[in-house]
Parts: structure tokens; C-alpha cells; sequence
């Protein structure tokens, strides 16, 4: 009889075991590190994301109560004034520039609120906040303090700048400047935001009864 052919079973040694182990946990390891930097990475994007929103929603906020500006003057400290939109360095104790003006289209329906549709509102940087600040009334008892909304933090710097009306009889073509009061409301606005992480954003406004363009 014909002897049955004998077959021998080789198994991997120890050290391509351990060889082995060591390839796996060096991929293990590259890819946990890839993963976590992907994670950290859209983590990152989704934050600037929410921020650019918020700005973006910021920016539409200024832009309904530029838009919506009335000329209309506001009582000081109970004496009758003519100016109707008034802004500068430190102006409104801000540590930049300041705005404040009248704007309509405060929403009170069928005139409920003891109030009325106009309202008095700033613009203002303190300590690194972008600041809202507006009254319930247009003409305020003397002594009255604004209402503060803080709108945006992690604000480097913060100015206004005033598109002239032309003064005809002069032949005045100025343009742009950092300072206004008057009683006629001018015929657009630039707000320039320097925040942390986005740089220096301008926006120009026209403003609603600024004039002949």
C-alpha cells in the first residue's frame, strides 16, 4: 500500500506576530490622528461659520435701522433741539465713534403699547462690545438711561463715516466724513467693524431722506 502523503502545518512565528501588531496599531494610530484633525477642523469651520452669521445678522440689524432713519429731532435733557442724526469720536461714551439718530417702523400693533412707532437708537463700542443702545421714547424724561444690547464682542474698532450732502451754492463736492450733526440727515453712512478673526468690514448705507444723490 501506498503511504498517505503527510502535510505539515506552518503557523506564524512570534515575530511576525508581533510584527504584524505593530503595522496595525502604527495604522490605527495614523488614522485616529487624521480623524481627530478632521474633527477639530470642522468643529473649527462650524464656530466661524455661526460667527459669520451672526455678523451677517448683525450687519442686516444696522442696515433696517439705517434705512428706516426719520428726521426727526430728539428733546435734550428736556430743551427742544433741531439736529436729527448726530455721530462722532466718543460720542454716546463710546470708546470709538458713536451714532444716534430717529428711526421709524418700531412695530406697535394697532398702537397697543403706550408708545409710539418711532424710536431713538446709538451705535457704540465698549470695551471690545458692539453696542445698541435705545430709548422707549423718543423724547425721555431728563435723567432717563438708555436700554443696551450688546450685539457683537470681540470688536477691535469702530467708525462711522458720513456721505455730505453737497452744498450747491458753494460748489461743495466733499465726500466722506468722520463727523456729523445737523438737521437734515445725510446722504448715506459707512460702518467699518474690525473684528477679531474677520479683519476690517465696511458697509455704506443710503439713508432714507438723504438727499439727491
Amino acid at each position: 500500500m501506498l503511504a498517505k502523503p503527510r502535510f505539515h502545518q506552518q503557523g506564524f512565528t512570534l515575530l511576525e506576530i508581533m510584527v504584524a501588531v505593530a503595522i496595525f496599531t502604527l495604522i490605527g494610530l495614523a488614522s485616529n490622528s487624521v480623524l481627530n484633525r478632521v474633527l477639530d477642523g470642522d468643529e473649527v469651520s462650524q464656530e466661524k461659520f455661526a460667527e459669520l452669521q451672526r455678523l451677517q445678522r448683525i450687519m442686516l440689524t444696522i442696515e433696517r435701522d439705517v434705512l428706516q432713519a426719520s428726521a426727526r429731532a430728539v428733546r435734550v435733557e428736556g430743551q427742544k433741539n433741531e439736529t436729527v442724526l448726530r455721530g462722532g469720536e466718543n460720542f454716546l461714551d463710546s470708546e470709538a465713534d458713536g451714532i444716534g439718530f430717529v428711526r421709524a417702523g418700531w412695530q406697535n400693533p394697532q398702537l397697543m403699547l403706550p408708545r409710539s412707532t418711532l424710536q431713538a437708537v446709538g451705535y457704540r463700542l465698549q470695551e471690545g462690545r458692539l453696542e445698541k443702545v435705545y430709548f422707549n421714547y423718543v423724547d425721555n424724561v431728563v435723567g432717563a438711561e438708555p436700554r443696551v444690547k450688546v450685539l457683537l464682542e470681540n470688536v477691535e474698532d469702530f467708525q462711522i463715516e458720513y456721505y455730505l450732502r453737497p452744498k450747491r451754492d458753494a460748489g461743495d463736492t466733499s465726500n466722506w466724513g468722520d463727523s456729523y450733526s445737523g438737521t437734515e440727515l445725510p446722504r448715506a453712512v459707512a460702518f467699518i467693524i474690525t473684528v477679531e478673526g474677520f479683519g476690517r468690514i465696511r458697509r455704506e448705507f443710503e439713508m432714507a431722506s438723504g438727499g439727491p444723490a
